[in-house]
């Protein structure tokens, strides 16, 4: 089964040029390619996608304000001559950032990072409402949905707080691993998600679980108001 991409970048020759390195892996497809961000955003209102190569300085909407709007994006490799933009990058959790003009040799290592986040997914077997088995070691490990306090990143790594101390450290993306988890989670940061029913309490800019203060990132804030949002639907409906 081939990986689906697509190119979104207002300069033609750069698109001409990713599409040319795309073409080399047989496992990847390019499905489309786009001028501009509203083009691609209405392109996946109807179509699933991998993997979206995005360009940020762009005409109408920016590339990095365009991936925020996308409710469940698909992964994304940013494309673009300004090295400013790095951190915001690693703000939304791209999987990489390829500066212009794009050799051959970086793009390749950029394909190689995205086939080892798909294959990290094999680590997990399938889920219930309420726990999930990981890998450890030689071991699959039954996690309790409802044990979780949150769970922290470090670059390649997850770390799985539970109630009873007990700390799990797993080699897997952050993001890979959110979209394994139930409603009750919500991402706050780009190195943390809570479990909502275990907050002591929140700030504006902080939420406190188990004695510990976890920051509220920029690019999460709106993630952490919708949940306050739905809350406040619910109490009130009820």
């Amino acid at each position: 089964m081939k990986h689906k991409c697509i190119i979104v970048d207002d300069e033609p020759l750069a698109r001409e040029l990713i599409a040319s390195h795309l073409a080399n892996f047989e496992s990847f497809e390019l499905v489309d390619s786009f001028e501009n961000a509203l083009q691609a955003y209405t392109y996946l209102e109807t179509y699933d996608v991998d993997l979206i190569f995005l360009d940020i300085e762009m005409p109408l909407l920016k590339g990095n304000d365009f991936l925020k709007k996308l409710k469940n994006p698909p992964k994304v490799i940013f494309t673009t001559a300004y090295r400013e933009y790095a951190i915001e990058g690693y703000e939304l959790n791209v999987i990489d950032y390829l500066l212009k003009p794009i050799t051959f040799d970086r793009f390749f290592v950029s394909i190689e990072k995205f086939r080892q986040l798909q294959s990290s997914k094999k680590e997990f077997t399938p889920i219930t409402d309420n726990h999930i088995f990981v890998a450890s070691g030689n071991k699959n490990i039954k996690i309790v949905f409802d044990e979780i306090l949150y769970i922290e990143s470090l670059k390649d790594y997850i770390t799985i707080h539970l109630e009873n101390e007990k700390l799990h450290h797993i080699k897997q993306n952050i993001s890979v691993f959110e979209k394994l988890l139930n409603t009750d989670f919500v991402r706050v940061h780009r190195s943390f998600i809570i479990h909502t029913k275990k907050l002591n309490a929140y700030s504006k800019n902080e939420i406190e679980i188990n004695h510990l203060e976890i920051p509220i990132g920029n690019s999460y804030k709106e993630n952490w108001l919708n949940y306050l949002n739905s809350m406040i639907l619910s109490n009130i409906r009820s």
